[in-house]
């Protein structure tokens, strides 16, 4: 079995990590792929390949070390390529993790093809640039918010071309079951089950009495624009966390829907949903 490595070197302690699981894959008769840039640190414990298309056709798997940025950056490029990923945890909650770093041992599970495949409904944003039709992807969640200094946003929201609601808030929170655990559940959102396929939105302190979030089927088509009309505030569309894109002067939707693929996380423990979220929350408030 071929499997591509990619580490967040800027955890602490990932290179060590890093280290132990090349070791334990080569140990288990597994070959390991990485990326060029980590020759210098790893060098005779991996393959490389220069790029990451070239590293994600090659191999069989994909396994990705830190946090939940980290495991959901290596999900949706392995997702262009239909290969599953296993996420070991260096980070600090780590609810996409599949194996924290003391349980290496099941990787032996891992190279047997003991294992369940978790298929994850990833969200798609779509907007229009200069003429140009752009495609964002996100396993988490697509936040539309205010910038610093600017003022409170005037919302449109949109279901398959009917008017949901118009919103004045800090912002919307666009997420998947898999990111109702994060930046949607401390804008008061509910808990969802990652098997689930429902888009959930969430408006970020809204001078509204419209404060719940509202639970879209799979099948839905959103569109939100920012009314920026005679209001000088600067919104920017931020995609799990990571691609921010300014709304400065753009006056069309963004449209929202399930994306076409899935992202396919690799579980070797038989924990459920809700003893992760039990656990990793209560480690939150220790």
């Amino acid at each position: 079995m071929k499997i591509a490595v990619l580490p967040n070197l800027t955890k602490t302690d990932a290179a060590f990590h890093t280290t132990r699981i090349l070791k334990k894959l080569l140990a288990l008769g597994a070959q390991p792929l990485m990326l060029g840039k980590d020759r210098p640190l790893f060098g005779d414990l991996a393959l490389y390949h220069e790029s990451s298309a070239a590293l994600l056709t090659a191999c069989d798997v994909v396994i990705a070390v830190g946090g939940d940025g980290t495991i959901i950056r290596a999900a949706k490029e392995a997702m262009q390529f239909d290969r599953p990923v296993l996420g070991i945890n260096v980070g600090r909650l780590g609810f996409v993790a599949g194996l924290e770093t003391d349980e290496l041992d099941r990787l032996k599970n891992l190279i047997e093809g003991k294992f369940i495949l978790d298929e994850r409904m990833v969200l798609k944003a779509e907007l229009d640039c200069d003429g140009l039709q752009r495609q964002y992807y996100a396993l988490n969640d697509a936040v539309i918010a205010r910038g610093a200094l600017s003022r409170i946003l005037d919302l449109e929201v949109l279901f398959n071309e009917t008017i949901v609601c118009d919103y004045r808030a800090d912002g919307l929170i666009l997420s998947t079951p898999t990111g109702s655990t994060a930046y949607s559940l401390s804008a008061g959102g509910p808990v969802i089950d990652p098997s689930m396929k429902c888009i959930l939105l969430s408006p970020i302190c809204p001078h509204s009495l419209m404060t719940r979030t509202v639970v879209f089927g799979e099948a839905s088509k959103l569109k939100v624009r920012v009314n920026s009309s005679g209001n000088e505030s600067e919104a920017f569309l931020t995609i799990d966390g990571e691609i921010s894109i300014s709304l400065k002067d753009f006056n069309s939707y963004i449209h929202f829907e399930k994306a076409p693929q899935t992202a396919k996380i690799i579980k070797l423990k038989n924990t459920n949903f809700y003893e992760i979220v039990n656990n990793k929350l209560a480690e939150r408030r220790a």
